[in-house]
Formats: structure tokens, C-alpha cells, sequence
């Protein structure tokens, strides 16, 4: 095999693929990097038998073949390379040179048979998502993924595809993020992603309409975007009945600027550490959210005005899981639904349904603790 491309482009390329190669494995070819060039292109491929992540670059190719080499040096190699075009050969016996401008390395391959082959995606049902669209799901809900195996099926986020819908979902037992968005779609189907596989899908998904492609086989998905493709196997399992843990009723509501009650909450957990938990306290009633905080090193209080309607109201709440929802608003002002101090909040946009983050209170303690 021999190849000369870009070395921007190939160091970026094996940046992304990098991400899907496993740090140790029994298997020595799953540590490298699978390197295939054909006619005119180069195929790299990283898998860890979970997640596979391709992609194909241009380039010049003056000899086909293929070569896996570690992932971890092939990496370190590109990315300090000192001009702006590489040359990879490698021979019969897989020494591989890597060359460019006057820096020149030789260094032992593993053959391509190998490599393990990536599963094969039946392309049962398919569906195309603009980019940008699929970007605000994704981060929107991600932070509610379980990041425990207690229920190795909540370590994902649930797709719900009805007709002209697509709804993600995600759990962790303290928090519960739903995001929805109308798509022209025929498909009625649902199933679980591992959360691992969405945190790679968001850092190549672009802002933009450029259109994403979904094919949903049995056992694993597949994402197209733009030259690359992500496959992953899917969570198998019961989900909860996340229907059933939405409260309907509400006693007291609000409209908030989620800037500002991000900003109050924020100031009062500066007393909070790993070491010293403590919920932070919110009392809502007369227009205002009065939040504070106590731990054994001080006491913070802040307040803030909010539009409130319905009964006054003492709560306490984990502060990162409530950041966490404000924070994945993506909008100016939210609005807060209440029924009780032992209920879940609710967080919602001021108009329509596009999400829905639910989060769990913390009991709280007499007012002298």
C-alpha cells in the first residue's frame, strides 16, 4: 500500500476515528486504526466491537492494500508531521513508513485480516434528520443518560418514531430530559442508543440542514454524516414508562429568565463540594425565587424575580441536576411547573411542547439545618 494526503485532513480524520478504538483489548488489531486504500480514496476505520466510526478521504493512491496500525502512535505520528502533505507505505510483512517533509518513521503494522469486520446494518427502516435538528436533540437530552449500569438500558436514550414525530428520551433516576420535533416520517418504531455512541454523533454533527441519514437495523444503527458513518449497537431491554412519571397536575407555575436563576443558583453552590453537600434550597411565592444554600463552611442566599402564580412553595433540589436542565433549555425564559414540595419540577418552554426536563427534589430539612 502505498498513499500521499493532505496532513490537516488526515489529523483530523484520525482524531475522530480515534474515539471509537479501544485502549486495551485482548485483541491487538481493535487498538489501531484499519487503513484501506482503493481507487483514489483511503477508508480508516476505529471499532471497539460496541462503536465503529469510518470515514473516507481523497488522496493519491500509487498502491492499494491495507494496514491496521496502533491508533495511540499513528495519532501522535500525524499530528506533529511538519508539512503539509504525508506519505504512508507499507510493505508485504506490514512495515510502514510514514513520511513527511524530512521527518521519516518506520513502524510495525498488523495485517487488515486481522481486524474484525463491523456488523452490517440491515437497512430495515431508514430516516433522514436535518443536522442542526438533531445536534439540539442530542445535546438536550444527553445529560439525563444514566451513567451507571444499574439498568444497563438507561445508560441510553430512547428514539420514539411515530408518524411526523421523532421524541428522545433520557432517565437517570433523579432526572428525566424529553425532547421531541416534528419530521416528515413514515416509520412507527422505538429503540435505545447507548449514550457513548450520541456523545460521538454530537461532535460531528454540524449546525446546519445538511441532512443526517438513520438506518435502524435489529441490533444496531447506523448514522451517515456528511463523509463519516457511526454504527453502534443498540441497548436492549425494558425502558421505563417515562409517561407514567410526568406529573399532570400542578399547583404553582412560573416564568422565569433561565439566565438569571442559572445565575443565582450558580452563586449559592460555591459553598457546595464534593466533600460538603447540601441541596440548595428554593422558596417561591410574592414574584420572587429566593435560593440558598448552607454547609458547614457558610451560608449563601440569593433571590430573583419570577412571574408566579398559584401556592408559595419551599424546595430543595441536587444543584447540578437543576443547572443541568437549565442549562439545556436553549431558551431565554423557561417555564417551571410545581405540584408540592415532594414532586418533581417541570421544565418547559413558555410556549409549546419541544422539551420536557423533569427534576427530582431533595428532601429538605427543618429551616435551622
Amino acid at each position: 500500500m502505498k498513499i500521499t494526503c493532505d496532513k490537516q485532513k488526515l489529523n483530523e480524520a484520525v482524531l475522530n476515528i480515534q474515539r471509537a478504538v479501544s485502549t486495551k483489548s485482548s485483541v491487538p488489531a481493535l487498538e489501531g486504526i484499519l487503513i484501506r486504500a482503493d481507487e483514489g480514496t483511503v477508508l480508516l476505520c476505529g471499532y471497539d466491537l460496541e462503536l465503529g466510526i469510518t470515514t473516507i478521504l481523497d488522496c493519491r493512491v500509487e498502491e492499494k492494500g491495507s494496514v491496521v496500525l496502533s491508533a495511540k502512535l499513528f495519532g501522535e505520528i500525524v499530528r506533529r508531521l511538519p508539512a503539509a502533505t504525508v506519505t504512508v507505505s507499507s510493505d508485504e510483512k506490514q512495515m510502514t513508513t510514514i513520511q513527511s517533509g524530512e521527518a521519516e518513521y518506520s513502524i510495525v503494522g498488523i495485517p487488515a485480516q486481522e481486524y474484525p469486520e463491523l456488523p452490517a446494518v440491515g437497512g430495515e427502516s431508514s430516516l433522514k434528520i436535518p443536522s442542526g435538528i438533531l445536534r439540539s436533540m442530542i445535546r438536550q437530552t444527553l445529560f439525563a443518560v444514566a451513567d451507571t449500569d444499574a439498568k444497563p438500558i438507561h445508560t441510553g436514550t430512547l428514539f420514539e418514531l411515530e408518524p411526523d414525530c421523532l421524541r428522545l428520551v433520557s432517565v437517570d433516576g433523579y432526572r428525566l430530559a424529553i425532547r421531541e420535533e416534528p419530521i416528515g416520517c413514515e416509520l412507527e418504531t422505538s429503540f435505545v442508543v447507548p449514550g457513548k455512541t450520541l456523545a460521538e454523533v454530537l461532535k460531528l454533527l454540524g449546525d446546519d440542514d445538511t441532512e443526517v441519514e438513520l438506518q435502524i437495523g435489529r441490533r444496531h444503527i447506523l448514522f451517515s454524516i456528511d463523509n463519516y458513518t457511526v454504527i453502534s449497537r443498540l441497548l436492549e431491554g425494558e425502558f421505563l414508562d417515562y409517561r407514567a412519571a410526568v406529573p399532570n397536575d400542578c399547583t404553582t407555575e412560573l416564568k422565569v429568565s433561565t439566565q438569571s436563576f442559572i445565575g443565582s443558583v450558580e452563586r449559592v453552590s460555591l459553598l457546595i463540594t464534593d466533600r460538603l453537600k447540601s441541596p440548595v434550597r428554593c422558596v417561591f411565592g410574592d414574584g420572587e425565587i429566593k435560593v440558598s444554600c448552607s454547609t458547614a463552611i457558610g451560608r449563601a442566599s440569593d433571590k430573583l424575580e419570577a412571574r408566579i402564580t398559584g401556592n408559595a412553595l419551599e424546595m430543595g433540589f441536587n444543584n447540578r441536576f437543576l443547572l443541568d436542565a437549565l442549562r439545556n433549555t436553549e431558551c431565554d425564559e423557561v417555564r417551571v411547573q410545581l405540584n408540592g414540595p415532594l414532586s418533581p419540577m417541570r421544565v418547559l418552554p413558555c410556549e409549546g411542547k419541544a422539551f420536557l426536563f423533569l427534576v427530582l427534589p431533595v428532601r429538605l430539612k427543618s429551616s435551622g439545618e
